[in-house]
């Protein structure tokens, strides 16, 4: 009868079990993907900010305590980052789909592709917030 194979041996010890974050460098692409986690995850949590929106609108009570929490500096503050990671997530889908044609694979392309999303983000925020202010109506 076979004998039964024991794969320990002297090496087991050496090799890590499967790649952790102590083996891998810290790169841009790597960090983009946690970020675009997080924000899919703020995004789930601005949906109430929204359904809070929709739902005041029944009543000038309850419209009155959302503009006045809205109006407020952290109200501003969620919104702003409710309307950055809006903005962040939707380029991040837009550079999943290139690579989905099979297209930004190499290095510098990669790299170019995330860097583009995050400083594309952060523009796109800062521009939509100046033209929401300046023309729609800011603060009175």
């Amino acid at each position: 009868m076979a004998e039964a194979r024991s794969f320990e041996g002297p090496r087991a010890a050496e090799r890590p079990l499967s790649p952790h974050l102590q083996i891998y460098r810290p790169m841009l692409t790597m960090m983009m993907s946690i970020v675009h986690r997080i924000t899919g995850i703020g995004l789930y949590f601005g949906t109430l900010l929204l359904a809070w929106w929709i739902n005041s609108a029944a009543g000038p009570n309850g419209y009155a305590k959302f503009e006045a929490f809205i109006g407020s500096w952290i109200g501003r503050l969620i919104l702003f980052g409710y309307t950055w990671a809006l903005i962040h997530h939707m380029l991040g889908g837009i550079r999943h789909l290139i690579w989905d044609t099979g297209r930004g694979f190499g290095p510098n392309e990669r790299e170019w592709l995330v860097a583009a999303n995050l400083v594309g983000s952060i523009a796109i925020t800062v521009l939509l917030w100046i033209v929401g202010l300046l023309f729609v109506g800011g603060p009175q």
